[in-house]
């Protein structure tokens, strides 16, 4: 399970478990009149009122703009981008020099538009200002991570656990430690994260983590109790019924499951949500509804491409399994040419095997899966890669690899990784 970025909308399709947890934006000025469960909400507004009487206020733009960044990720709303451009903008015409702020969060609305480098030089940037800003640090860590640069990525969260070790931070640690295959150091930091959690929200969103963990590894009974913990914290939060949708189909309440991913979709319309559920009513033989999932996918891929976000590995990835093999071939390798991470590895080996270049893919499959975490997914890639190319006992390891890390891993492939395996012979 590789977990997302800061308001990354689809960074890895693979994963669609939730983000390490966003930095506190700062409410500037009195939240008089907001509504007080949406804390987020509350920022905005204050921050925009004082901006009406103070225009000049350069530290409260730069606070708006952070805040729209996670507005986008919360409503999946991409138009947020645009005015979190503006704002930050406009702080760093107010001051120039000096403004870490909003050098900090111009680096996260680049992590969330995917362009990973340039939030690595906001950061760093902001970095050079303030070597003690822990929100720097944590933008630093995620476009490292993207970018794969794994010790890289490492160093800097060292920093920010150091500087500020709280939800945000110990969030990102629990990503690092399951990216190395350290999944008890995983939930051991996420632990802490909870801990730590202040408010609703945080509760919840560090509570479906770790029912997203135990899911991963096929723990149906901890993911459920961890999903409910945060739907209960946070009562309109999608992603702990994400968890539960899932959790629901690999014990085949197929009903039940296909309510939840359906509220999934109408609360957050992502382009993994929309994939991940046309798969599971694909799975089910409903295809005209998947169809009209993945109708969707398009249109709300364009909706973010107009807020500047970049989804070809999200796109190299369904045309692999749901369209044409050379649009996703060409998707794959314009992702690995800015950026060499695991996902993108994974995603290039995909392409190429839909189509049928398995010499060239099982190189990227393999490096895919080299760090040492254990995604089903991945492995299940490079176990179908080596099955084409007659490499049958690597195969047989993989393909039982990854049934074993998770047998219900994907609605889509984890019935054709069992299919596979007892095709070449079964477990070795």
């Amino acid at each position: 399970m590789l977990l997302l970025l800061v308001a990354a909308a689809v960074v890895a399709r693979s994963s669609a478990v939730p983000r390490p947890a966003a930095e506190p934006v700062g409410a500037t000025g009195a939240a008089t009149g907001t509504v007080p469960d949406d804390p987020l909400a509350a920022t905005i507004t204050a921050a925009q009122r004082r901006l009406t009487d103070l225009p000049g206020d350069w530290r409260t733009w730069a606070e708006l703009g952070g805040a729209y960044v996670e507005q986008a990720r919360i409503t999946a709303d991409p138009s947020y981008y645009a005015k979190a451009e503006g704002a930050l903008r406009r702080s760093l015409e107010l001051r120039p020099e000096g403004n870490d702020l909003a050098l900090a969060r111009t680096g996260a609305l680049a992590n969330a538009r995917h362009d990973f480098a340039a939030a690595a030089d906001a950061a760093q940037r902001a970095l050079a200002v303030d070597p003690y800003d822990a929100v720097a640090w944590g933008v630093l860590t995620d476009a490292r991570t993207q970018l794969g640069d794994y010790p890289g990525a490492t160093e800097a969260l060292d920093r920010m656990l150091t500087l500020q070790p709280g939800v945000a931070s110990f969030t990102r640690a629990a990503y690092d430690a399951e990216l190395h295959g350290r999944g008890a150091d995983a939930r051991a930091a996420l632990e802490q994260a909870l801990d730590r959690a202040t408010g609703p929200s945080d509760t919840a969103f560090v509570r479906t983590w770790l029912g997203m963990l135990a899911l991963s590894t096929g723990d149906l009974d901890a993911a459920e109790r961890h999903f409910a913990a945060g739907s209960a914290a946070a009562p309109g939060s999608a992603e702990p019924v994400l968890g539960r949708a899932r959790v629901l189909a690999a014990r085949e309440q197929h009903g039940a499951a296909v309510e939840a991913y359906r509220s999934v979709v109408a609360a957050r319309p992502l382009p993994e949500h929309l994939v991940e559920f046309g798969e599971y009513l694909l799975h089910l033989g409903r295809d005209a509804e998947a169809a009209e999932q993945f109708a969707l996918v398009g249109t709300v891929r364009q909706l973010f491409d107009a807020g500047g976000v970049r989804d070809d590995l999200g796109t190299a990835l369904f045309e692999a399994d749901h369209g044409d093999p050379a649009a996703a071939v060409a998707a794959a390798e314009r992702e690995f040419a800015v950026r060499q991470s695991i996902d993108a590895h994974d995603a290039l080996a995909w392409a190429l095997h839909s189509a049928g270049r398995d010499g060239e893919a099982l190189e990227h499959a393999r490096a895919a899966t080299a760090l040492g975490g254990r995604n089903a997914t991945f492995v299940y890639h490079r176990g179908a890669i080596e099955a084409a190319l007659g490499r049958t006992e690597e195969a047989r390891a993989s393909l039982a690899e990854a049934l074993e890390v998770n047998r219900s891993f994907s609605p889509l492939h984890a019935p054709r990784a069992e299919q596979l395996l007892d095709s070449l012979g079964g477990p070795p």
